[in-house]
């Protein structure tokens, strides 16, 4: 597995070296290039805006130090968010990361109990 996409709670697990982090996701996350979505970037800016959560002045920074990449969000994978599979989730950010894993062919490593039910490219980040 050369690539990973991670939803937007595991990269606040990666950042802080979070318990909720699977042995085997640690193992994974060490030889595989970890990516982190725009959509993940604004997901949880808006969840800072509104008092759910605190995030660093130097987020950014903080994704880059972490050596994760950036993956930008393209036509091709806003097309696929019509694909059935990923019409079955109603949180357009999960909608998203879905997509884009499909499209990117790289799994999308998550918690989210309604995004690890998905047919494909899903792996659980607390394994």
């Amino acid at each position: 597995m050369n690539r990973v996409l991670l939803d937007s709670h595991v990269v606040l697990w990666v950042l802080d070296d979070s318990p909720k982090l699977g042995s085997q996701t640690r193992s994974m996350l060490a030889i595989a290039e970890a990516y982190v979505s725009a959509a993940s970037v604004w997901e949880l800016h808006i969840k800072a805006e509104r008092g759910q959560l605190e995030l660093p002045e130097d987020f950014v920074e903080l994704l880059a130090q972490a050596k994760l990449k950036q993956l930008p969000i393209t036509w091709g994978q806003a097309s696929a968010l019509g694909e059935p599979a990923v019409l079955e989730h109603r949180d357009p950010f999960d909608r998203l990361l879905y997509a884009q894993a499909v499209v990117e062919q790289m799994p999308l490593v998550t918690a989210d109990r309604r995004l690890l039910k998905a047919p494909r490219a899903v792996l659980d980040a607390r394994l």
